[in-house]
């Protein structure tokens, strides 16, 4: 009974550490529902893999069972060894041929399917939009000129490339469902692609670790109609950039309402209200006994800094109560 009873909340632990994967999509196990044909490219080689080597798990796992129980002792003492078993030459070339064959069919599907996932289909105005990856958010320039932190939107239906760059560190670039990673690298300029099939929002996220806040550096792509999207980066995008840029960049650190996270609180500062001197630490970064600031700002324009000096006037700096000190 109380063997019973160790099985049983064996059993119950099991399945509540699993649940979160069953939970996830697809269980956790395979790709996303891909929404751009190159992610579904890559989402084929992945299934043909999984099927190959799910199938060679369970035949070895099986075999080892039988092996286990035809072998087992039997009753006879320890010191007595069991029926010896020599080798067999058909069942040698047997099991290693099979496993190039294995081998020869997916190295085929893969070549195959690597050109689909790396070329872009031919199209007679792609979308043309700049991913630029800095610690510790995405920025994403329009071919208008415009400016987005954080959400990348795009018209649904259309072939956007993208141009993936990076001011600082190694970043990568990673939206499941619209195509594998691509590292954003110092120094270097790196091509993607994708198309989104319909409208809708899919979230990734930065796939390399780039610092100390790697995991809060987080990305979603908004496919729209082509109305939409041209409403958005030339009305939209360009009247929020200051409050992009706080939720963005400035409160991964320093908290939404500016109370202090992993970086000081600042709502009370005295430097939210000094253009040059926010400027400055925006451009260059800042190194004090409370941490370093990476320089987050370096590549940006003057209206996006004035345009964040704005909006933290108006929606963030609160001053300090009488009596008390607001730093500086």
């Amino acid at each position: 009974m109380r063997r019973k009873l160790q099985s049983l909340v064996f059993a119950v632990l099991l399945a509540l550490a699993t649940a979160g994967v069953a939970a996830a999509a697809n269980g956790g196990f395979t790709p996303v529902q891909p929404a751009s044909s190159n992610a579904s490219h890559t989402q084929t080689a992945y299934y043909i893999i999984l099927a190959f080597t799910a199938a060679i798990f369970v035949l070895v796992e099986s075999l080892l069972v039988v092996f286990i129980w035809k072998y087992r002792s039997g009753g006879r003492a320890r010191a007595v060894e069991g029926a010896q078993v020599h080798g067999h030459t058909r069942l040698e070339l047997i099991w290693t041929a099979i496993p190039v064959l294995i081998l020869a069919i997916i190295a085929g599907v893969v070549f195959y399917e690597l050109p689909n996932v790396d070329s872009a289909p031919a199209a007679a105005d792609p979308v043309h939009i700049t991913v630029e990856g800095h610690q510790y958010y995405w920025q994403f320039d329009y071919p208008n000129g415009a400016r987005s932190i954080g959400k990348l939107v795009v018209p649904s239906g259309e072939v956007v490339d993208l141009k993936v760059i990076s001011p600082d560190v190694i970043h990568s670039w990673w939206i499941p469902a619209l195509g594998g990673k691509v590292q954003a690298i110092p120094g270097r300029v790196n091509h993607t692609w994708f198309r989104a099939d319909k409208s809708g929002t899919f979230s990734g996220q930065c796939a390399e670790l780039c610092g100390v806040f790697h995991a809060s550096m987080l990305a979603t792509v908004a496919a729209k109609p082509a109305g939409s999207y041209r409403a958005y980066i030339t009305q939209i995008a360009p009247a929020t950039i200051g409050q992009q840029e706080w939720t963005g960049v400035c409160a991964t650190c320093h908290g939404n309402l500016g109370q202090g996270g992993y970086g000081p609180a600042i709502a009370n500062n005295t430097l939210l209200t000094q253009p040059s001197a926010l400027a400055g630490i925006l451009r260059n970064g800042f190194t004090g006994t409370q941490g370093a600031m990476p320089p987050v700002g370096n590549t940006w324009t003057k209206g996006q800094i004035s345009a964040l000096i704005a909006y933290v006037k108006k929606h963030i700096y609160k001053p300090a109560p009488l009596g008390s000190s607001s730093g500086g």
